[in-house]
């Protein structure tokens, strides 16, 4: 085995308790959700799809995440930068179609430090950003 220490990321319980806050919010607003949670390397930690939130939402929720995380923002902060007369516009087709660059994904940091990401989605993109900062406001 290789000497070393394996690269920090967000936990199992600190998933769950993300996933536990963003499912209050969306409850609370009355708007099932699907919420995923990816670790520092873009992989999933966890996923809820509420009852009635959209199948079709899952992989947005999972690819918001991923997003967030492999490009260290905000996936609405890659919105207007991607648009036709924006400087990254074709960005959405890189890795795969993979990259979601509307709001509902949040990186989750932990001492300056990046370990994680939320993306949430079947509501709104204002419902979608509500609660995936609900889920970062419990980290």
């Amino acid at each position: 085995m290789a000497a070393g220490t394996v690269l920090e990321t967000v936990t199992a319980e600190e998933a769950r308790r993300v996933i536990d806050a963003a499912a209050a919010k969306a409850t609370e607003i009355g708007q099932p959700m699907d919420i995923a949670v990816v670790d520092a390397g873009g992989n999933l930690k966890a996923h809820v799809r509420m009852d009635g939130a959209n199948i079709g939402s899952i992989t947005i929720a999972i690819n918001k995440a991923y997003t967030a995380i492999a490009f260290q923002c905000e996936t609405g902060d890659l919105q207007e930068l991607t648009r036709p007369e924006g400087p990254i516009y074709g960005l959405n087709d890189a890795h795969g179609g993979r990259l979601v660059v509307f709001p509902g994904g949040i990186p989750l940091v932990r001492e300056g430090s990046i370990v994680g990401a939320i993306g949430v989605s079947t509501g709104t993109i204002e419902q979608d950003q509500e609660v995936a900062e609900a889920g970062v406001a419990a980290f």
